[in-house]
């Protein structure tokens, strides 16, 4: 059985030691930053930091290296260099939302994809959970974690958007959900460029002004931002069909 303790009792860390635990993991315990964590390295496989990414250097710093344990971080834009002086040093990252520790529990057990670094034991902890492990190395590990950004955080904030909008015409955000899950299945089906429709896909200008001139001046730098993207995915899909 392998054993484990975090520190760093968030969302993540708590989501992470419940789905282990269910895995059938040892959790020898949680600790915040404010205790001594000096020896937590001592008497477990795995020491994982679920701190924020601005403080694992430090945190890893401060822990005593035992040969025998693997210390983990599970940030998703960060090498492995920041858990120096440790030997067996590992990276893994759940390419799922954990908004809280029980949903968070559900979630990553149930196959997500983990971008793992390092040690054997990230990809044996992803196999364990049941997830999809992808090898990302430090040299990729920004570009990886900007696209998990605008894939999960980006598209959160752009619903909110869609939300405020909606609402100025009396539209609930239920509808505009429906669409947006359709929208998603299409990628999913068919891949974003041939999922694309609206009128950015059609070059239909007239509408894209009407829209620009309906919108508060707050809201455009974000419309217009997605026309370009939108614009931009016309572009390569012609180059495609072209090629």
């Amino acid at each position: 059985m392998t054993t484990l303790r975090l520190i760093g009792p968030g969302r993540a860390g708590r989501s992470l030691a419940a789905a282990l635990a269910d895995a059938g993991c040892d959790i020898r315990g949680m600790l915040a930053r404010d205790e001594d964590f000096s020896d937590a390295a001592h008497g477990v496989d795995v020491l994982v930091l679920a701190t924020p990414d601005s403080a694992l250097r430090s945190v890893a710093a401060a822990v005593t290296p035992y040969p025998g344990t693997v210390v983990m971080h599970l940030s998703g834009a960060l090498g492995l260099d920041v858990l120096a002086p440790h030997p067996r040093r590992a990276s893994l990252h759940p390419l799922v939302p954990l908004p809280n520790p029980e949903v968070g529990r559900i979630r990553l057990r149930g196959g997500v994809t983990f971008a793992v670094a390092g040690d054997q034991m990230a990809t044996t902890l992803a196999h364990l959970l049941g997830g999809w492990p992808v090898d990302v190395d430090d040299e990729h590990r920004a570009a990886y974690h900007a696209a998990a950004c605008i894939a999960s955080n980006h598209l959160v904030a752009l619903l909110g958007q869609a939300e405020r909008v909606a609402a100025s015409a009396g539209v609930g955000l239920e509808a505009i959900l429906g669409l947006a899950r359709a929208a998603l299945e299409d990628v999913a089906e068919l891949g974003p460029a041939r999922a694309l429709t609206g009128p950015a896909a059609r070059g239909d200008t007239a509408t894209i002004a009407s829209h620009r001139a309906a919108l508060a001046p707050e809201e455009l730098p974000g419309y217009d931002a997605g026309v370009a993207l939108a614009r931009r995915l016309c572009t390569q899909q012609r180059a495609e069909v072209a090629s």
